[in-house]
């Protein structure tokens, strides 16, 4: 852990996919087994597929909409050497791919505003934030929507 360089007055709202409330929440059925990071793993907080060769490898990366959000649940693994923390769950461990409840996730490229949809990078599945129907290079559109509006950078919440 590195020196501490400030303090803050009031404790964060949360943490890039941890859970944003109490409300239900789902996970999409996993085969027997369970589902595991595919090659060079997959990070938290982000959307991900499951990939079509096997059925139980999960990518952040891949075609058509997600089949979850990779929430936190202490599973990421400090890998970058003298690095402080990390959010990537190294390839062969153990992913729960989340579909329905309320989760923050970083704003990455614009703004957020309540009533947005919500958009996955299929190059990466980091989220972005647009009109309804809207067509975003690179990104496609998930039925995740905004119920906390932030700036770029900052922590939404994303509900479905």
């Amino acid at each position: 852990m590195g020196f501490q360089t400030q303090v803050n007055l009031t404790p964060a709202i949360g943490l890039n996919g941890d859970f944003a409330s109490g409300n239900p929440r789902a996970s999409f059925p996993s085969p027997e087994g369970g589902f595991v990071a595919g090659s060079g793993g997959v990070t938290v907080g982000r959307f991900a597929w499951v990939s079509t060769s096997d059925g139980k490898t999960v990518l952040n990366t891949g075609t058509g909409k997600p089949q979850g959000f990779i929430h936190r649940e202490q599973q990421a693994f400090i890998t970058t050497y003298l690095a402080e923390s990390g959010s990537n769950v190294p390839a062969g461990q153990p992913v729960t791919l989340m579909n329905k409840g309320d989760y923050f996730a970083t704003a990455t490229v614009a703004a957020a505003t309540i009533g947005q949809k919500v958009f996955a990078k299929l190059a990466d599945g980091t989220v972005q934030t647009g009109a309804a129907g809207a067509t975003i290079s690179g990104y496609i559109e998930t039925d995740f929507t905004v119920s906390r509006a932030c700036a770029i950078g900052e922590l939404t919440v994303i509900t479905l």
